[in-house]
């Protein structure tokens, strides 16, 4: 399935290059904290863990002491006859459970691989907890459950190393692992179990998800998390996963805020066409006969597995899966609920998008073809009979002559700017939401993109440098590290309180759909704006 901006049904490209620019921003990790002798214990439902308890080595709020616990089970492994089946609790033990090192990655596509060849498995539902010094079960912390990006197709949790939330912003994180692609969303008619909630094959990494958020509600107490103040959150198909727990019946009660960081959650599968990918996924894999294909797909070998199926496509060669609607788990896209005001969980939301989402896809396309195709052809398979009217909004004088920068401009507006737009606006008629746009056009990006014809600009995920700890990174500069601190006393102030009201940083009001103004994220001074429509053309987008 194709979705084109021009029928308001667009995807996100495919995260697993976003989530290169990511990893190569990510290097090998932040620096080894420094170790306490004594690392801490924590007896979760399932068995107690072992983590390390860090110094951060500074006196800065960000340089706090802190703990972590990484690679915790929060579900039984999802192998063999598991396999495309909800999860369900791991088994219990009994002896202290190292906690102190990554967890398996989930099955994914290596080809595009954000971790450098580091091990997978289907073994691999856990999660990672972040606290500040000072959360213990007694003096609890609100809590930000992160899910991370890659389109459905790539990513892990260990990625995203938060502890500057968690110091500077005195709350706790979870950063989760959830099945991807094939094992995540597969939704071949002889998948389906015929019960409950699954009754309708396909997504399972979703189902994951919801018993992550479980996990935390009856564990997060012991790390010093307080379960009645969860905010999930995350960064484009992290961020359509948030969007889709707002309208997932099982999701409901789970959580009281959502940030939703450039994921237009417009990229879902309706069920009938779905089932046809996933047939076609099915017999391309060697498994064609209906009669036999659930147990011929049962004894693939993951390998076999680590792709996907393709339920959207976006530009000219970004593809997707993802999370299925019609469904049981997901009975209605979330647009289309918001739109027409059906049940979707009215909590305070944060949702925003980059100045320059789609330059660093187009920059990847160039680094991987050598060129582009020219500026007519890439506007008529990406907006198909529309491609002559955004000609016309997008010329190529208004961009230097470059069809790079142009094309990007297009979809950035079409696929991006323009439906995030919307969906705030229809979210704000329900319960308070705050909009921003993060516009450091110089923010620090991985080297290869030196070797593009233009420079990404404040393109997509390259905001998460500034939210998290993704050591071997390019340094921000004095003003970066500004906006970075800034950035991170919103985000934790939105999950302490359900609104970025940060002392000392510049005022946050709440979006008023009639009036819309969104907090401008930048180096100097962020400020509120109201151009942002006309800027991104969503009066022609949308009209």
């Amino acid at each position: 399935m194709t979705f084109r901006a021009h029928r308001f049904r667009p995807a996100v490209a495919d995260l697993a290059l976003a989530l290169l620019v990511a990893t190569v921003v990510a290097g090998c990790g932040p620096a080894s904290p420094t170790v306490q002798a004594d690392p801490a214990v924590v007896t979760t439902t399932a068995g107690p863990v072992r983590g390390v308890v860090a110094s951060g080595g500074g006196s800065g709020a960000r340089d706090r002491g802190y703990r972590i616990f990484q690679g915790i089970p929060y579900a039984a492994a999802p192998a063999g006859a598991m396999r495309w089946q909800p999860p369900v609790a791991p088994e219990p033990w009994r002896a202290v459970r190292d906690a102190t090192k990554p967890g398996l990655r989930c099955i994914q596509d290596v080809r595009v691989d954000p971790d450098y060849g580091l091990p997978t498995s289907e073994d691999c539902l856990n999660l990672s907890v972040w606290t500040p010094d000072g959360a213990t079960p007694d003096a609890r912390r609100p809590v930000m459950v992160w899910i991370h990006g890659g389109g459905f197709l790539n990513g892990s949790s260990d990625l995203y190393h938060a502890r500057w939330l968690a110091t500077r912003g005195d709350i706790v994180v979870v950063t989760v692992n959830y099945r991807l692609g094939a094992l995540g969303f597969l939704a071949h008619p002889a998948l389906a179990p015929g019960h409950g909630p699954d009754i309708d094959p396909g997504n399972y990494g979703l189902a994951d998800q919801q018993q992550a958020l479980r996990w935390v509600r009856d564990n997060i107490d012991r790390f010093g998390g307080d379960p009645e103040k969860v905010t999930i959150a995350g960064e484009s198909a992290g961020a359509m996963s948030v969007c889709d727990h707002l309208v997932a019946p099982e999701s409901w009660g789970l959580f009281r805020g959502a940030i939703m960081q450039s994921g237009p959650c417009q990229a879902q599968a309706a069920l009938p066409e779905a089932k046809r990918v996933s047939v076609d996924f099915a017999a391309k894999a060697g498994c064609a006969d209906p009669a036999t294909a659930r147990s011929c797909l049962l004894a693939l070998p993951p390998a076999r597995l680590e792709g996907g199926p393709g339920y959207a496509t976006i530009g000219v060669d970004n593809v997707i899966s993802g999370p299925v609607t019609g469904t049981a788990r997901l009975p209605l896209a979330p647009p289309d609920a918001a739109a027409q005001d059906r049940r979707i969980e009215r909590v305070p939301v944060l949702i925003g998008s980059t100045a320059d989402e789609f330059t660093v896809f187009v920059a990847l396309s160039y680094l991987r073809h050598k060129k582009l195709a020219p500026y007519p052809e890439l506007l008529r398979q990406t907006f198909g009979p529309r491609a002559a009217a955004v000609a016309e909004q997008y010329p190529l004088h208004r961009y230097d002559g470059s069809a790079g920068l142009a094309y990007a401009a297009a979809v950035t507006d079409g696929v991006f700017a323009c439906p995030i737009d919307s969906l705030a606006g229809d979210l704000a008629r329900r319960a308070p939401v705050y909009a921003y746009e993060f516009n450091d056009r110089n923010a620090p990006f991985p080297e290869p993109l030196r070797h593009t014809p233009f420079a990404p600009g404040a393109g997509h995920a390259l905001e998460l440098r500034y939210l998290f700890d993704m050591g071997g990174a390019p340094k921000l500069n004095p003003a970066q590290q500004l906006l970075s601190e800034q950035m991170v006393d919103y985000w934790s102030a939105f999950v302490r309180t359900g609104a970025p009201d940060a002392a000392g940083q510049p005022r946050w009001p709440v979006l008023n759909p009639e009036q819309p103004q969104r907090m401008s994220l930048q180096t100097g001074e962020s400020v509120m704006v109201g151009d942002f429509a006309a800027r991104h053309r969503c009066g022609f987008w949308n009209g």
